[in-house]
């Protein structure tokens, strides 16, 4: 892979097996029946958003990126795959040689999203496309639905900075995966140095009640971290009485103390006692950080109280409540025959129980108003027209197989909070509702 291009110092293992085994049966099968080297093309979109949201964010792009490139057939996973009799001989021979040598266009990371709007679109033959299927669900689902409820927990803090806490709550690489979309989404920082390593996202951290419990008192724990950490630190302050606690805070630390956490309790009472206790005692810049099981909505509650930072972890990594965004890949257009050239013709599958789908290679647009203000989401199959040549959404991601579109991920941090400013104003309430943009289809 290229991360080395961007500084980071982690390679992604091969990814080939993190699909389902009807990816590779679908493959033997059109192997042998000769239809595995037509033209195909691939789209992910999603029919609708999660019940109550009004906009969706593209997230784990970059992901998307390492995993295409690392999806290789090594001899170890080629063994499993013949002693489990998965597939046969020719199509294990098959295997050995893939490189997807296709293209993919998508909206880049950070973009917004909306029902039919087509996410990704994967170009290439049949056989090396429709092997990608899962691997990229599971990516985009997943980093999507983190990204977006970081992304409404970055509208509720305003400017109050979000740390996201939320490694020990989901599994121990989803929770790297959850970091690095969270700061998509907007949060400044994370407790997971995991994901610090990898994604070089802002670290923070200083101590649990565990390190309070250990000591003979709240005085020798606080005595003991400041002399390690200094008196810029973040102090505990609930472990027993939270008034106490800040007296002794500021006595050992002095009123240059850094802040104080508020872990439990009655956060908004608390944070407004803890403030005018801290004033009275000098510590004026002294600032205070809540953390408590929080979502969106208990941010938005506390936003009258004087907290300067939010500590998230549970409702963040599973997507506060929606921990999948339900985005499908579906074969939208396809050749009668094998070669590059050979003209596409749309195919849809149609379903009962509103799983049907619309054939056809897609652009997308986002249209503006006068005002500059989003308007629709246009999604077409012909030409673009005019006055939305330059409104144009997808980007190139992989030409050829190679990947040319990988950016450091503060870039799609930065296109998010770009993005969800054009949208109209409704689109930020954290009340229930219908997408804030219409999709039209052209």
């Amino acid at each position: 892979m290229n991360t080395a291009d961007l500084g980071l110092p982690v390679d992604v293992p091969s990814t080939a097996l993190f699909t389902d085994r009807y990816e590779l049966t679908m493959l033997q099968a059109a192997l042998r029946g000769g239809t595995a080297d037509r033209r195909a093309v691939f789209e992910v979109f999603t029919r609708r958003l999660p019940e109550g949201r009004r906009y969706g964010v593209v997230a784990g792009t970059g992901r998307v990126l390492d995993a295409v490139e690392n999806f290789r057939f090594d001899s170890g996973v080629l063994d499993f795959l013949a002693d489990r009799g998965i597939v046969d001989e020719p199509t294990l021979a098959w295997l050995a040689d893939y490189r997807f040598r296709g293209d993919i266009w998508g909206y880049p990371e950070g973009e917004v999203y909306f029902p039919g709007s087509p996410i990704m679109r994967v170009e290439g033959t049949f056989a090396e496309a429709v092997l990608l299927e899962t691997v990229i669900l599971s990516i985009l689902n997943h980093d999507s639905a983190v990204a977006a409820a970081a992304s409404r927990m970055s509208v509720a803090a305003g400017e109050r900075p979000l740390i996201e806490m939320g490694a020990r709550r989901t599994h121990e690489l989803a929770a790297v995966a959850a970091a690095r979309s969270a700061f998509v989404g907007g949060f400044s920082s994370t407790s997971d140095l995991a994901a610090g390593f990898r994604y070089n996202i802002p670290t923070v951290g200083t101590s649990a009640h565990a390190f309070t419990l250990l000591h003979d008192s709240e005085r020798d724990a606080f005595t003991a971290q400041v002399d390690s950490l200094g008196g810029s630190t973040t102090l505990l302050v609930d472990t027993y009485d939270v008034a106490e606690a800040v007296g002794l805070a500021v006595e050992v630390a002095g009123t240059d103390l850094g802040a104080v956490r508020i872990d439990s309790g009655d956060l908004l009472l608390l944070a407004h006692r803890v403030r005018r206790q801290l004033d009275e005692l000098g510590a004026k810049e002294t600032k205070i950080v809540v953390t408590s099981d929080l979502d969106e909505y208990a941010i938005a509650s506390l936003a009258a109280a004087p907290v300067d930072a939010y500590g998230v972890g549970t409702q963040l990594v599973t997507g506060s409540g929606h921990p999948t965004c339900s985005m499908v890949y579906k074969l939208v257009a396809r050749a009668d025959e094998a070669g590059p050239d050979a003209p596409l013709r749309p195919v849809a599958k149609k379903s009962m129980g509103g799983k049907t789908s619309i054939g056809g290679r897609k652009w997308a647009a986002r249209r503006l108003d006068a005002s500059g203000v989003a308007e629709a989401e246009v999604v077409g199959t012909g030409e673009v027209p005019a006055e939305l040549a330059d409104r144009q959404l997808l980007v190139e991601l992989v030409r050829g197989g190679g990947t040319v579109a990988r950016e450091p991920l503060a870039a799609a941090r930065e296109r998010h909070a770009a993005a969800r400013a054009q949208l109209p104003m409704s689109a930020t309430q954290l009340s229930r509702g219908e997408p804030v943009l219409p999709t039209e289809y052209l």
